[in-house]
């Protein structure tokens, strides 16, 4: 019998390839050429994840107890750890039974909370350049991204004047990234507080994607948005296990904050996941347990390669600032290049993968982005090749 066409949805049509797998692809066909890659392309950290943490797992994975579906909401135990971690950190009390939700990873929340809150038409405000999951989610309900350019001119934070008034009216969603992927940046405690007067006098639920807030450099600890009074009326701040303790494989996150908003987004879950294995929600109460001389360590070693790389950089002539925080380096490409000719460049003269600034958003364009995601030793390798092939 003959098959017939296989339709996708127009969702899926009008979708960009996924950012991170076109370099994976371009990645795997140079090393299919014998070149030797240097990857400074995707922020997975290369370390690996501290033994208490594998331990606590391998303990937990062999009680038949944790062998059943999860709750949805996640155990309480771990909801009762993550509270305790943000009293310790930021000093924000939350109530683990209705203001933390448990995640299978924060993408899959970032994805889904869409789905509780955006109908087709509604507005979503979006920083650019910024994670494509924001947009993609947005998309995937039938709503409009608002693009909220994240320029040099204006610190790359979002610009909440330059919004018009009758956008933030329609709007359902304002989504912020502190420490911010792919910039770097970090939102002040003030900035934090104009977010929260600007959603409640436009009514927008603000997300707050603060899963780099523990990557930082020179002492200087990023806030959490839940710090600031009134935060927890207007939004949540969603977080991950994934950058903080070298779990980005394992899919532990979490999202706390307004209690109503978290409703909704555990709607969602309950019809679409099965919640996070329990076995591993015990792995993370370890993690959010350790000191901070586990965390200290991960600072250090991420710190000795950003003062590798960027010094490396500026003397080859490329502008680039040294990053306060998370591992990534935004870099300005030299003169005659676009952010994917430079990236091309890179990858075929030098073997060092990087992503090029508009695969997060147009306003990226004149930049690329580098991890520090690898050994100082190579990150000075990189810059050797750099200075060999020119530009």
């Amino acid at each position: 019998m003959g098959g017939f066409p296989i339709e996708v949805a127009t969702r899926i049509k009008t979708l960009p390839p996924y950012l991170f797998a076109a370099i994976d692809k371009m990645k795997q066909e140079a090393i299919a050429r014998g070149v030797n890659i240097i990857n400074l392309g995707i922020g997975d950290p290369d370390l690996p994840t501290p033994m208490p943490i594998i331990e606590s797992l391998a303990k937990a994975a062999k009680d038949p107890r944790h062998h059943q579906y999860p709750s949805y909401e996640g155990m309480l135990s771990f909801r009762k750890a993550v509270a305790e971690w943000y009293k310790r950190r930021f000093n924000v009390t939350l109530d683990p039974a209705n203001e933390v939700l448990t995640l299978i990873g924060s993408k899959e929340g970032i994805g889904h909370i869409h789905l509780a809150f955006v109908d087709p038409g509604d507005i979503v405000l979006v920083p650019s350049p910024g994670y494509p999951v924001y947009p993609v989610g947005t998309s995937f309900c039938g709503g409009q991204s608002h693009i909220m350019p994240l320029t040099k001119a204006n610190g790359f934070l979002p610009d909440l004047t330059a919004i018009p008034k009758d956008v933030a009216k329609k709007a359902k969603l304002m989504w912020l990234n502190s420490p911010n992927n792919p910039t770097s940046v970090i939102m002040t405690k003030d900035y934090f507080k104009r977010v929260v007067d600007f959603a409640q006098e436009h009514q927008v639920i603000v997300c707050h994607d603060a899963a780099y807030s523990e990557i930082y450099y020179d002492g200087q600890r990023p806030t959490s948005f839940m710090e600031v009074d009134g935060a927890k009326d207007v939004g949540v701040e969603f977080h991950s296990l994934s950058k903080t303790y070298n779990m980005t494989g394992w899919r532990l996150g979490f999202v706390v904050g307004n209690k109503d908003v978290l409703a909704g987004l555990g709607k969602v879950k309950s019809n679409l996941d099965s919640g996070c294995f329990e076995a591993v929600q015990a792995a993370g109460i370890t993690a959010l347990g350790l000191d901070d001389a586990v965390t200290d360590d991960l600072r250090k070693t991420y710190q000795e390669r950003r003062d590798t790389l960027v010094p490396g950089l500026k003397q080859l002539g490329l502008e680039v600032d040294p990053p306060p925080a998370a591992f990534y380096v935004w870099v300005t490409v030299p003169k005659g290049y676009t952010s994917t000719s430079f990236t091309a460049h890179l990858l075929e003269k030098a073997g060092i993968v990087t992503t090029p600034g508009n695969g997060f958003g147009a306003p990226g364009e004149g930049y690329v982005r580098m991890t520090v995601c690898t050994t100082k030793e190579r990150l000075a390798e990189a810059v050797e090749r750099i200075k060999k092939v020119g530009f």
